[in-house]
């Protein structure tokens, strides 16, 4: 398996491509701990998990709060001795045009895909110091490297953060064995997009602009999520793997 005795923590952890990644990491022999705010689908998905045979706890994680990460990483250590892996995978998503984007909206995205990075990344490190070693994957966005008429500036902005946030951990933690890489999805279906689903015309309309010709699902992210948090990518540190079935290869 290809993540065995490793122990995981994945943030935004109770549904979606979280959940999806926790499944499979579970899969291939990890201890995972999920956070999340979505208390009754965090429950559902370690329930789960732990009914299949795999190891899952789920904990309350407010992403912006550094208090709350301080608690669910020791929660975390101290159910499973130790932590080789964090997913920052919490994120929303904002569509409010640049001019009627108001400061208390342009915070709460900040707060959440930046700011909870930062965050989970600081709290995550001295434990991943005392194992030796480990792996960090940070979800961006194809907004982070291009802009997107149909997102929110700051949604751009917020992932934009994370992808250059991530080289820079990258770059000043090698020397200890950690490592960081980001993966940018392209339109996933998933509650988060759910949004779009409601407009046929615009659902085509996005599918008509990837060349594979149809959204990704949450495995074709977690899949590259479990790569860059395995052994086998070991020599891959401050990249960013682009999930997206080629839409910003055009």
């Amino acid at each position: 398996m290809r993540l065995e005795n490793k122990v995981a923590f994945i943030s935004g952890g109770a549904r979606g491509m979280g959940a999806a990644e926790a499944q499979l990491f579970a899969r291939e022999g990890a201890k995972v701990v999920i956070g999340d705010v979505l208390d009754e689908d965090g429950r559902k998905t370690e329930a789960a998990i732990n009914d299949l045979g795999g190891e899952c706890l789920y904990v309350h994680l407010d992403v912006s709060s550094e208090d709350s990460w301080t608690s669910a990483i020791a929660e975390t250590v101290s159910r499973f001795g130790k932590l080789d892996i964090l997913v920052n995978n919490a994120g929303v998503v904002s569509r409010v045009p640049l001019e009627e984007l108001e400061v208390d909206e342009w915070d709460r995205v900040m707060n959440i895909n930046a700011k909870g990075v930062f965050l989970g990344t600081k709290t995550a490190i001295p434990e991943m110091r005392k194992a030796g070693g480990g792996s960090i994957v940070n979800i961006s966005s194809i907004s982070g490297i291009a802009g997107q008429a149909y997102v929110s500036a700051v949604y751009n902005a917020s992932k934009g953060a994370v992808r250059i946030f991530t080289k820079s951990t990258a770059i000043q933690y090698a020397p200890e064995g950690i490592r960081a890489n980001s993966i940018h999805p392209g339109p996933i279906d998933t509650p988060m997009t759910s949004f779009r689903q409601g407009d046929a015309q615009a659902v085509a309309e996005s599918i008509a602009r990837i060349p594979l010709g149809r959204n990704g699902e949450p495995d074709d992210v977690a899949y590259g999520v479990l790569y860059l948090a395995s052994d086998e990518s070991s020599f891959v540190t401050g990249s960013e793997l682009v999930i997206d079935g080629g839409f910003i290869a055009q």
